[in-house]
């Protein structure tokens, strides 16, 4: 969970910007963005399957140049 500690004299801007910078890393936008709206399992995998088959086609055709 992140967390930032406020310095004495620190402006509210910069305390801000460590802030995001520390949920960004903790990845806690992404997963808010991902849990939104539920998803079933199905669709979970079709994506998964349908960007499975995206990397391999970009794969070959780097291959092939």
């Amino acid at each position: 969970m992140p967390g930032v500690r406020v310095k004495e004299e620190e402006p509210f801007e910069s305390v801000l910007k460590r802030f995001k910078k520390q949920c960004e890393k903790a990845g806690i936008l992404s997963e808010i963005r991902k849990r939104e709206h539920y998803e079933k399992p199905s669709v979970k995998r079709k994506k998964k399957a349908l960007a499975a088959r995206k990397r391999a086609l970009k794969k070959m055709r780097k291959m092939r140049q």
